[in-house]
């Protein structure tokens, strides 16, 4: 079991190691296992790599995230270039069924709705726009629209579960109501942990996981 101070360390050489952020633009705090992400960073995109960057590292037991975007003056745009940047890249995204996902910007946070019929479709929308000049936040509010039954869901995730969780599949317990995922038991790592919600969103008809797997190191 890694010290507060031993975990901090690896935080911060791990977000030193990520080549898209400006680590000296962040600092890190962590006490009983969770990290706190304070400062700021000049995109949303440059946000999202940092929280991801924290959630590889062993033995971080939760993340609070008190980052600003901050976007320097050659970053800023108006909502509506923003919202026209948006619709464009998402016409040109192949996953999307045409005209499924409605755009809103407002003070540069991007709201996304509508539904597809994929998890992986609407993880696509938000992908396509993450990266984008002057988007500073983003709401995926995009929905799944029902496709299978509760039993049929259930006994698909359970499947996929054996096949890449292996001994940890036996510790993960999977409830499904109206497309609706919860996900329980214990892993021995964060890694394990994202398998089985990826594994869950991939199974058709799921609209939403809720992922009450702890991590036992």
């Amino acid at each position: 079991m890694k010290t507060d101070s031993q975990l901090q360390q690896d935080v911060i050489a791990e977000l030193k190691w990520e080549p898209s952020l400006n680590s000296a633009q962040i600092g890190v705090e962590v006490k009983d296992g969770i990290v706190t992400l304070a400062g700021h960073v000049s995109s949303f995109g440059e946000k999202w790599d940092a929280e991801r960057a924290v959630q590889r590292v062993a033995g971080v037991k939760a993340l609070a995230i008190e980052m600003d975007v901050t976007l320097p003056g050659s970053s800023k745009r108006t909502d509506a270039d923003i919202a026209r940047s948006v619709e464009n890249i998402l016409q040109w995204t192949t996953y999307l069924p045409k005209d499924s996902v409605k755009v809103m910007v407002e003070n540069g946070w991007v709201t996304l709705s509508g539904d597809v019929e994929w998890e992986f479709q609407r993880q696509t929308a938000s992908g396509a726009v993450r990266y984008l000049l002057g988007v500073k936040g983003l709401s995926n509010d995009i929905g799944i629209k029902r496709t299978a039954s509760s039993s049929t869901i259930k006994s698909d995730i359970e499947a996929a579960l054996k096949r890449r969780a292996n001994a940890d599949a036996k510790k993960i317990s999977v409830a499904v109501r109206d497309g609706d995922v919860t996900l329980s038991g214990s892993v021995h790592s964060w890694s394990e942990r994202d398998l089985a919600r990826d594994s869950a969103w991939a199974a058709p008809g799921v609209r939403n996981v809720e992922n009450n797997i702890t991590v036992a190191y």
